[in-house]
């Protein structure tokens, strides 16, 4: 972690690993936590493994759907780690994203009370890292975070 060009969110989600990374895998689970609420996310491509393609659309309503990600993985360890980048589109053409170009790696690990949960999102200069706090980056990255957390949980206390 360089501090100059990383950002971070850190968490315990009181919920097995397992749980967690069906949350990140499955379509279904997925649009339901990943953009912050109200708004709606839809995923058009989901492929967790390396080379695969991360596609969603968002919107505001739940009615009009526009573009929001289109990256691609670069490593999947199962139940352990995902890293995907804006760096690649889901053609693996190299993208000029917005706002910002990123690489995110979110690892799970076991803890006493559930899963140790942690992101770092990668920028390649202090400009770009910049950017993506000033855009809102602990308030969007927190509020997914706590999403997650929040359909994990109650799926694990079932």
């Amino acid at each position: 972690m360089n501090p100059d060009l990383d950002l971070t969110v850190d968490r315990v989600i009181r919920a097995p690993r397992a749980v967690v990374w069906r949350a990140w895998t499955d379509p279904s689970r997925f649009e339901k936590w990943w953009v912050p609420a109200p708004a709606v996310c839809r995923v058009e491509r989901l492929e967790p493994r390396p080379g695969g393609a991360l596609v969603t659309r968002l919107s505001g309503d739940g009615t009009e759907f526009g573009p929001h990600l289109d990256a691609c993985f670069v490593v999947v360890d199962e139940l352990e780690r995902i890293v995907f980048t804006t760096a690649l589109d889901s053609s693996w053409r190299p993208a000029q994203p917005a706002p910002v170009l990123m690489t995110a790696e979110i690892t799970l690990a076991d803890h006493q009370d559930g899963t140790d949960y942690r992101v770092i999102v990668r920028h390649g200069d202090p400009a770009a890292r910049a950017r993506h706090e000033e855009l809102g980056f602990a308030d969007g990255w927190g509020a997914v975070t706590k999403q997650l957390a929040a359909i994990a949980e109650r799926e694990a206390a079932r």
